[in-house]
């Protein structure tokens, strides 16, 4: 079975939260991110990380994604591609 080459990490907060409390949420998952992909085997600096956020009513959903070997050079050649365009 092949071993994964993403992981993804969701939280939801309030919209009208203050900056400095939504910093420290990105803060967090960034931390506990790394902290999942050492445990797994996986060199957090290589890595390359993407962020979404989605909005549903007055909460935010934020997704860190952090992709490697496979998927990180697929999600680089989608890049360079759109930046082409």
């Amino acid at each position: 079975m092949a071993k994964p080459t993403q992981a993804h990490l969701s939280r939801t907060i309030e919209k009208n939260q203050p900056q400095f409390l939504r910093d420290r949420t990105i803060q967090q998952m960034e931390y506990y991110m790394g902290a999942k992909l050492i445990e797994v085997g996986v060199d957090p600096k290589s890595t390359i990380y993407r962020w979404t956020t989605e909005i549903k009513g007055n909460q935010e959903v934020i997704t860190c994604s952090a992709y490697w070997k496979d998927s990180k050079d697929r999600i680089l050649q989608e890049e360079a591609a759109q930046s082409g365009n």
